[in-house]
Formats: C-alpha cells, sequence, structure tokens
C-alpha cells in the first residue's frame, strides 16, 4: 500500500503551458494540414478549369471563322444556245445543260487577257464547283433568266476562302501555297472591283456532307440529330416512367424486383458500343429495320437512355413526402389514383429533367450508330424516319479523319455547333428543374 501511495503522489500533471503548448502544435499541424488539403482541391479546380478553356478555346479559335464565307459576284449571261439550244424550255433540257460553261464565260467576260486552258482552268478555279448548280437552281426556279443577264453572288473555291481567312500566308513561296502567283493577282483585281464579300455562311447549315469542302454542312447531320432524338425520346420517356412508376409504387420488394433495379443500375454503365452491336444483330440483322436510319438510331439510343431516365424518374418520385400519398388515400382514392393525380404531377419536373439529360448524353454518343450504319457518306438531308442519315458526332469523326486542310475548319465548326446544342438542352434542363421543382 505504501508503495502504491508512493507511486501515486509522485505523478506530477504537466503544466499548464506545457499542456498549452502541445495543444497548440496539434492544432498548427491540423490547420496546416486542412490549409494544404484546400490548396490542392483548389488547384486541382483552377487546372481543371484550365483544361476546359483550352479546349473549348482552342475548338472555338478554329472553327468561328466558319461562320463566315467568301462569295464572289458574278455577272452571269444565260446564253440560250448553253442552256435550251432548242428552245422548249423543258425540264430534262434544263437539267442536262453546261452551266459550268456559263460560269466560265462569265470570269472570261472579266479577265479578257486570259487565255489557254490552263489559265481559264486556274481562273475557274477560284469560284465553287457548286455555282454551276446554283445557276442550273436559279434557271429552273425562274425559266425567263434565259437570254437575260443577272449578277449572282456564288461561294468561293475552299482555296480562296481559307486564303482571304488568313490561314494561309501570302508571302510563302508558291510551291507552299495551293493559290499561284498569277491567281493571287486574279483574286486582288476582284477585291478592288468589289467582286468579293465575305458574308454569313448558310451553307454551313442547309446543305449535307460533300467531297468539296466550301460545299459541306451540318443539315443533313443536324437532321439527322433532331429525328433520331425525337424517336429516342418517344420510345424511352413513357417507357422509362412507366417502369419507373411501377418499381417505385407498386412493385413488391422481392428477388425479382431486387434482380430488376441491379440490372438497371448495371446498364446504365455498360459500354454504348455494346448496344450498338445488339442493335445491329437484332434490329438489322434479325427484324430487317432499314440500315442507317434515323429509326433504328433511334431505338438503339432508347436502350442507352432508359437506365438514365430509370433512375432519374425513381429519384423524382422518391422525392415526393409520404404525405402526399397517406392524405389522399385517407381522402379515398385509390394508388393509380394517388400516383397518377398527386405524385406524378410533383414528380414530372424531375422525370423531364433526367429525359433531357438522358436526350443530351444521346446526342453525344456516335459509337452505337456507327455499328449500326450512320458513318455512311450522306448528301441528301432526311426527311423522314427511314431515310438514310447521320448524326452531328459522327459527321464530326468523317470529317476529322479529311486529308482535305479546310476541312479542320469545318471540323471544329460542327464542334461548337453540337456543344451549343448540348448546352441548350441541359440549359433547358436547368431552367425546368429551378421553375417546377417544389421544396418541402
Amino acid at each position: 500500500m505504501n508503495n502504491t501511495s508512493n507511486g501515486a503522489s509522485a505523478y506530477q500533471p504537466p503544466p499548464a503551458d506545457v499542456t498549452r503548448a502541445k495543444v497548440s502544435a496539434g492544432l498548427a499541424r491540423r490547420y496546416r494540414a486542412e490549409a494544404r488539403f484546400r490548396a490542392l482541391g483548389l488547384g486541382a479546380t483552377l487546372l481543371g478549369i484550365l483544361f476546359v478553356i483550352f479546349l473549348f478555346g482552342s475548338v472555338v479559335w478554329r472553327g468561328y471563322s466558319i461562320f463566315g464565307q467568301h462569295q464572289v459576284r458574278l455577272d452571269v449571261f444565260f446564253d440560250p444556245e448553253v442552256i435550251d439550244p432548242s428552245g422548249t424550255h423543258s425540264r430534262e433540257a434544263l437539267l442536262a445543260a453546261d452551266y459550268q460553261a456559263l460560269v466560265r464565260a462569265s470570269l472570261k467576260a472579266r479577265f479578257t487577257d486570259v487565255e489557254g486552258r490552263r489559265q481559264v482552268r486556274d481562273l475557274t478555279a477560284l469560284v465553287s464547283t457548286g455555282a454551276a448548280a446554283d445557276l442550273q437552281d436559279a434557271v429552273l426556279a425562274d425559266p425567263s433568266l434565259i437570254g437575260q443577264r443577272r449578277s449572282l453572288w456564288v461561294l468561293t473555291s475552299s482555296n480562296v476562302d481559307w486564303l482571304l481567312k488568313g490561314k494561309v500566308a501570302r508571302s510563302a513561296p508558291e510551291n507552299e501555297r495551293r493559290i499561284s502567283d498569277e491567281q493571287l493577282g486574279w483574286i486582288d483585281a476582284l477585291i478592288k472591283d468589289g467582286r468579293i464579300e465575305q458574308r454569313f455562311n448558310w451553307t454551313f447549315f442547309r446543305h449535307g456532307d460533300s467531297r468539296d469542302p466550301e460545299l459541306a454542312g451540318v443539315g443533313g447531320a443536324l437532321a439527322g440529330s433532331l429525328l433520331t432524338l425525337f424517336v429516342t425520346l418517344l420510345l424511352s420517356f413513357p417507357v422509362g416512367v412507366a417502369a419507373a412508376i411501377y418499381l417505385e409504387e407498386f412493385a413488391r420488394q422481392n428477388r425479382i424486383t431486387d434482380l430488376i433495379e441491379v440490372n438497371i443500375n448495371n446498364l446504365a454503365a455498360v459500354p454504348s458500343i455494346v448496344f450498338g452491336l445488339l442493335g445491329l444483330s437484332m434490329f438489322i440483322g434479325f427484324f430487317g429495320m432499314p440500315r442507317s436510319a434515323p429509326l433504328v438510331g433511334g431505338v438503339v439510343l432508347t436502350l442507352l437512355t432508359l437506365p438514365t431516365i430509370i433512375i432519374a424518374s425513381r429519384a423524382a418520385l422518391k422525392a415526393v413526402p409520404p404525405s402526399i400519398r397517406e392524405a389522399a388515400l385517407g381522402m379515398g382514392a385509390s394508388r393509380v389514383q394517388t400516383v397518377a393525380h398527386h405524385v406524378l404531377p410533383l414528380a414530372m419536373p424531375g422525370m423531364l429533367t433526367g429525359a433531357i439529360i438522358g436526350m443530351a448524353r444521346a446526342l453525344g454518343e456516335s459509337a452505337p450508330l456507327l455499328m449500326i450504319g450512320m458513318v455512311a457518306f450522306i448528301v441528301d438531308i432526311p426527311q423522314g424516319l427511314t431515310d438514310p442519315s447521320t448524326v452531328l458526332p459522327v459527321q464530326v469523326f468523317l470529317w476529322s479523319d479529311s486529308p482535305e486542310r479546310a476541312f479542320v475548319e469545318r471540323t471544329s465548326g460542327a464542334i461548337i455547333v453540337l456543344l451549343l446544342f448540348l448546352i441548350v438542352m441541359n440549359a433547358t434542363a436547368v431552367v425546368l428543374r429551378n421553375r417546377f421543382e417544389k421544396r418541402w
């Protein structure tokens, strides 16, 4: 007992200043660790923002010039001997006429000193190959133009447009650029006469794909994307909402529903190309649906977006307070009436938000659509769900693989259009959520 008491009495607590020093040192270490953690988080955030700015900045820098296109004014004489020698004005004769000869004659009338086939070919190369088609369309729309002289604005070639936009150095040696010194002189003369101007590039939005860069546009890809998304929304939203309502409001909790929920969550993580393989083997191979059509693309993207819509719709249903259901049931409403008249209207904003996010994901997908043939070269703008078409991401893929330098500008321009489309869809989802969402 004495030893114990002596040992206990021998213990002396540390002085208060020593304790405070230890506590202060521990707090200082903790504060330094917290400061380092905050600095790392801030640095990671700033680094991510810088990468995003660099990515978008490089795309915009390369693609903003696509929204302007240089055009040249031609004084065209619609020579009856070239267009319709027989004078019948039949559609077959007007379609068979050599309108390129009218373009050459217009340019030679301005540059009378041009002689020889090589010079004529180089002079005509200043104008897009689509100029002849523009003249043909003008004559078909108004046959009374035959025999008259009119001034028309047509596209310059991609080489001229590339030069005037500063993408090619005029001071570079002649063998390092696709515009000769003689052609530079002709271009300068046309600019001096006020015959070359840069205008808004409506061709980029109205035309489909083309081998000539100045004629290539995203009109076909835009139409194909809209038709494909229409089919996707028409199929995925009702099915996804119905599945979410059943699983959340009516299904009993058992092994079957647990298995369904696990599979839905797993499908959301399946690589998108797997859905393309499924569409290729089932919808095209087994059911014989048309290849490279918005109908098949919409069905494939429906499988891709269904898990997203189901999960978002179930989350929206869970957000509705149980008191709403209890009050409706207490007033004598059935389960179906409670869901249809009370729960579903309150959950609909969240469901619409999930649907729009799913559509935004579907808009950016290209791998599953490549598998069903939507990588084809499509010139005509699709008019229906079964017409051959492509979509914006696939169009970007096609142009990025083109060796022509002018397609670099169009690739970046198509990416800008795609990003704007996605921003509009996501902004719509945010507006719908903020406008209609109820907080409990």
